[in-house]
Formats: C-alpha cells, structure tokens, sequence
C-alpha cells in the first residue's frame, strides 16, 4: 500500500514539472514571422520611403492580414498612417505595439509616436504622460526630451489662456451685470417720470375741466346777460286819432313860428346897396 502510494507522488511531480516546461517554452516563444510576411513588410518600406504612404499602408495591412501579432507591421502601420494626417486611426497601432512588446527601445518608439498624436490633437497634458513614458523605456532619447519639453510649454500656455478667458469672462460678467442695474435704473426713473407726467396730466385735465366749468358758468352768465339786454322793449300805449291830430296842430304851429323868426332875422340883416363915389 505505502509503495503504491509512493509512486503516485512520483507521478504527480513528474506531470508537474512536465506541465512547467511546456509554460515556459510557450512563453518564450515569440510569434513565428514567415519569410513572405517579412517581404510584403520590405515592400511597404520601400513605398514608405518613397513617401507613397498609401500603398505602404496597403503592404502593412497585408501582411497583418496573414499574421495579425507581427509587432513591425503593425508599428510600420501606424507610421503609414500618421503620415496620411489620420492621427486618431494610427493611434490604435502604437498602442498595441507598447502593450505587447517586450522590447524596450520598440516600446520608447511607440510611446513617442503616441505622444506625436496627441501633440498634434492638441491634447498636451496625455502627450506628457506619453513622452514621459517613452523616456522611462529609453532615458537618452532627446527628440523625445524636446517634444516633452514643448508639449509642457503648450500646455502652460493653454491653461495661462483658459485663466485669462476666465479672467475677462469674470469681468464681463460684472460689467454686463453693472449695465443691467443701470439700465434698471433708468427704467425706475422712466417710469417714476411717466408716472408723474401722467399726474401733471391728469391734475391740467382736472384744472382745464374746472376752467372749462367756470368759462362755461361765465359764459352762461354773460349769455344771460346778453339775452336781457337783447330783450324787446314794452311798446307805448298806442295814441288816440284825436291826440295825434293834435299833436301834429302843435308841431305845425311851432314850425311857423319859428319860420317867421328866421325870415325876420333876414330881413333885417340885409345890406342898401349904394352907388359908389368916383
């Protein structure tokens, strides 16, 4: 029983060191690039120098295409890419070649290209963190140290704007808040004066009713006056036919009289004419 046991034991080492060595084989093993795939990537090199960027890319692809893990290709790729502008495509590329790879000067590469996209993103402060990296996997670097030291300058200068920005639209706020108590203000005093302009109105429409009253009441007055005077006066009593044939005797009598006593004055005021003396 003991030695049935013993050779159990003996067993089970045995498949675990067994299992062991085949982990660390599979973990050293790098994926395997077949001599086409190195080919096509020769061919995308030499339209990359050329700077037909296009058909580089076109190699690339194909050659990820039969071997997607191939590190050179995909990092040949995003360089491809970043050439034709589409910053964001070629991202990806570089990313997966600094996760994956476990060469330090390739990872430095991959961190700086990253850091060149969002450079030209204008998104400085993940450009740092990039550079920063690339200069962890390769410290002598000094493009690298530049582009760090350039994207720390832009960003300064960005967060010294967005402060002057805040700064101005701080100011403006309170300028434009000072305008709208002004602009309240005045609108106070316009409608305190229209209110009292409405009160001047109202007080001359009541003395202009009140002196419409009384020019009404002296009108009245005066037209009551006005219509007593232009009232018809009582006619005389009319005169019997015997008065007026009196009446008009006596006016006959005093006519001679007086006709008699202008004749006689003529008369006596006459002048003799004489003849003259020669």
């Amino acid at each position: 029983m003991k030695k049935k046991n013993s050779m159990e034991k003996v067993l089970i080492v045995f498949l675990l060191i067994n299992t062991t060595l085949i982990f660390a084989q599979k973990k050293d093993q790098k994926p395997k690039v077949e001599i086409d795939e190195k080919e096509i990537v020769r061919t995308g090199n030499d339209f990359y120098d050329q700077e037909n960027y296009v058909e580089a890319e076109a190699n690339y692809r194909k050659a990820l295409k039969k071997n997607p893990n191939y590190e050179k290709a995909n990092y040949n790729l995003g360089n491809a890419i970043y050439q034709q502008k589409k910053f964001k495509e070629a991202l990806p590329m570089y990313e997966l070649v600094s996760k994956t790879s476990e060469d330090k000067l390739s990872k430095a590469e991959a961190f700086h290209n990253m850091g060149n996209v969002m450079l030209k993103e204008k998104k400085y402060a993940q450009a740092i963190e990039a550079y920063k990296n690339a200069l962890r996997n390769s410290s002598k670097d000094d493009e690298t140290r530049y582009n760090l030291a350039l994207a720390q300058k832009l960003l300064k200068k960005e967060q010294n704007q967005k402060e002057d920005n805040k700064d101005n639209k701080d100011k403006d706020k309170k300028e434009n808040d000072k305008n709208e108590d002004k602009d309240k203000e005045n609108k106070d005093n316009k409608d305190k004066n229209d209110k009292d302009k409405d009160k001047d109105k109202d007080k001359k429409g009541d003395n202009k009713d009140e002196n419409k009253d009384q020019n009404k009441d002296k009108k009245d007055d005066k037209g009551d006056k006005d219509k007593d005077q232009k009232q018809p006066k009582p006619n005389p009593s009319q005169l019997s036919p015997q008065q007026v044939k009196q009446l008009l005797e006596a006016m006959n009598n005093e006519e001679n009289k007086t006709q008699k006593k202008v004749n006689a004055k003529k008369a006596k005021g006459k002048k003799v004419k004489q003849e003259k003396d020669w």
